[in-house]
């Protein structure tokens, strides 16, 4: 008799511990195939509208600014996937608990996945840039899901009392087998048509795949002011340091975009408005017919620690933007401008920067001789030597409006970060790494190299410590101009100072004389200062 019973409880898919997998596995489930069918739809609505996109956009926003921080301390460029991965392990722990909850309290795990789901829709249509079709996904995700939910998790619920302990052992168990096979054919159908669906998302993205299309044709013209050559000894080419133009997929990214927006350049148009006499609009067309500029200039993120590789340089094709503000012709008392990208994000800079004739301040079209990679802002971003990125280097870009910093506050800055930001000066040690075993060459010399910026200002002078001992001047490499970095290279006598652990040490100098800082400072909220320390081990 008691055998019969744990037979019947066993039967279906599981009994106690095994039966909350089932249904947590239902849970799972459901909300991938929702999921995979809002996806399907967004392909076609807007790419922007999924709701896994909209909602890590909301969560990139407001999460403090601390907690961003750690995260690109942390992960670096890979910080947008470690979100992804950990959206999902919320989602799949959301999921198995709707499930669990549907078994036990129907209808309430039904209610929770439901009400996750219209959240979600509910986020996407108030993203920026978005229309009320940016619910439909996740609406129809919510209709797919909730009704699987309720299949499966019937499927998965204990046999009701009455009526169930009179059956025979043998029929009790072959009808719960018959419901173990309709779960797994309902769940093998669900998850297939789940994976089928984001495939089909992803083949039927085809805006992406056309603004690419654009991007491979595209021949940009010839610049009516020609960046300089790059001098022969700018680039020390010694294994390990970084090399004075970086290439475009070695640049950084640091962005609050989790899917990369795709523009269409033919309906690409650059508002410029706001406190100024004459506002207007730039096409696509009558950005290229304009006498374009190049410029080598490097940029950097305030994120980026001290000895850290947020940074790089390269070769910028496009506009001057102080043309363009003048053609607007700002009023008086106007003091910043704010640009707009495409998905929403803001940065505000300094007009008078944007307006000096000395600085090389862009609206940039190309990278290193190509259009720019739509990672780095296809079609249009903003290159401004000397100010960090969060303030003035915006992709994707749409609009510049002047306007205050009294009147208006950029993404960061309402973060808490400074509002102006300008570059510090910061040198960095590349060769050896930190941790790294030297042998001395023949002459007991081990190379140290590296890099040092002070953008629109340029480097001077760099110095080396090894220990406690005195600062050594080191060899500067040439450079294009006070945009750029600068390499430089010391030659150390390891051999003389011997075997066993050593620390090195590097300062920089800039043009005005102003020496690196040695006091430490993170990078919020206006960008990391410190010495590059390494230590390494002479054999």
């Amino acid at each position: 008799m008691s055998g019969a019973a744990d037979h019947t409880d066993g039967g279906r898919p599981g009994s106690g511990r095994s039966r909350r997998g089932w249904a947590a596995l239902a849970g799972v489930v459901s909300a991938a195939a929702g999921l995979g069918v809002a996806e399907l739809l967004a392909a076609f609505v807007d790419p922007a509208s999924s709701p896994v996109v909209a909602a890590g956009g909301a969560v990139v926003d407001v999460v403090p600014g601390w907690l961003k921080e750690t995260a690109i301390a942390l992960f670096g460029t890979a910080d947008k996937a470690v979100l992804l991965i950990v959206m999902g392990g919320v989602l799949a722990g959301g999921a198995a608990l709707a499930g669990m909850i549907e078994v036990r309290r129907p209808p309430w795990g039904a209610v929770l996945l439901a009400a996750v789901g219209v959240a979600g829709a509910a986020v996407a249509a108030t993203r920026p840039g978005a229309t009320s079709t940016w619910a439909v996904p996740g609406v129809v995700g919510v209709v797919v899901a909730v009704p699987l939910l309720r299949v499966l998790a019937a499927t998965v619920r204990p046999p009701e009392a009455t009526g169930a302990r009179t059956a025979t052992a043998a029929a009790s168990a072959q009808a719960q087998a018959v419901d173990r096979r309709r779960f797994l054919q309902l769940g093998a159908i669900a998850t297939a048509g789940a994976v089928l669906a984001v495939i089909a998302s992803r083949a039927v993205g085809a805006g992406a795949r056309a603004v690419e299309a654009v991007r491979a044709t595209l021949h940009l013209p010839a610049p009516a002011l020609p960046a300089p050559a790059v001098p022969a000894g700018a680039d020390l080419h010694i294994a390990g340091l970084a090399p004075y133009l970086t290439a475009n997929s070695g640049f950084y990214r640091i962005d609050t975009a989790l899917r990369v927006p795709a523009v269409d350049p033919e309906e690409w148009t650059l508002r410029v408005s706001g406190l100024v006499d004459a506002p207007f609009e730039l096409t696509w067309a009558e950005l290229l017919a304009l006498p374009l500029q190049e410029h080598h200039v490097t940029l950097a993120c305030v994120s980026n620690d001290v000895g850290g590789d947020l940074i790089g340089n390269a070769r910028w094709l496009g506009y001057p933007v102080r043309e363009l503000l003048a053609r607007a012709r700002p009023r008086p008392g106007a003091d910043m401008v704010l640009s707009r990208s495409v998905d929403g994000f803001t940065a505000g800079t300094p007009l008078d920067v944007l307006l000096d004739p000395d600085r090389a301040c862009l609206l940039a079209i190309g990278m290193n001789g190509e259009p720019l990679p739509a990672v780095h802002g296809f079609p249009a971003r903003l290159v401004v030597p000397g100010l960090y990125g969060y303030v003035s280097a915006t992709k994707w870009v749409t609009e510049l409006t002047v306007t205050r910093f009294a009147d208006d506050v950029a993404y960061w800055t309402q973060r808490g970060w400074s509002a102006r930001g300008p570059i510090k000066l910061e040198s960095r040690i590349d060769v050896p790494r930190a941790g790294a075993g030297v042998t001395p060459s023949g002459d007991g010399t081990v190379v140290i190299a590296g890099v040092a910026w002070a953008q629109h200002t340029g480097i001077s002078a760099v110095e080396v410590q090894v220990d406690d001992g005195p600062w050594v001047a080191v060899t500067l490499a040439d450079t294009v101009g006070p945009d750029t970095w600068r390499q430089w290279r010391y030659a150390w006598d390891a051999a003389g100072a011997g075997a066993g652990e050593h620390t090195l040490r590097v300062r920089a100098t800039d043009a005005d004389a102003v020496v690196q800082t040695a006091d430490v400072a993170p990078p919020a909220p206006d960008g990391a200062s410190g010495w590059h320390t390494v230590s390494v081990s002479v054999r």
